[in-house]
């Protein structure tokens, strides 16, 4: 079955993880297309791998969401060693129980659907390390 993966950071593959647009003068790192760095005003990027692990420093148990978005989830922010990356904390309950501040979490890719060719989109997430 062919994978592709639902945000161009995202890298898939035997060992996936996300890649940032860094600041060639400062290194700042962002996720989506820039035209300047807006920490120092920069033009030039280059590509910088993310660390697959992190520690979640802040997050919300989301209860209310459009149609056919399974509620309850873990949105949240993890720290990679210094980047900071939006993603769902996935394979845990969604409760505060399950999902601390702190908590150490790794990269971890979930299906998010299959097209009418076989062709299946692939999202990341963030899971708890043991």
């Amino acid at each position: 079955m062919e994978r592709v993966p639902l945000v161009d950071y995202l890298v898939l593959g035997d060992e996936p993880h996300l890649v940032a647009a860094e600041c060639t003068d400062c290194g700042a790192r962002y996720f989506d297309r820039r035209s300047a760095c807006a920490r120092c005003g920069g033009l030039e990027f280059g590509s910088a791998d993310v660390p697959t692990e992190g520690v979640l420093t802040t997050f919300t148990i989301v209860q209310f969401a459009a149609e056919g978005v399974e509620v309850p989830f873990v949105a949240g922010v993890v720290d990679c060693d210094g980047t900071s990356v939006k993603g769902n904390v996935v394979n845990t309950p969604p409760d505060p129980e399950h999902v601390t501040l702190g908590m150490r979490v790794r990269l971890t890719t979930v299906p998010v659907g299959t097209d009418a060719d076989g062709v299946e989109a692939v999202g990341y997430g963030f899971e708890p390390i043991d």
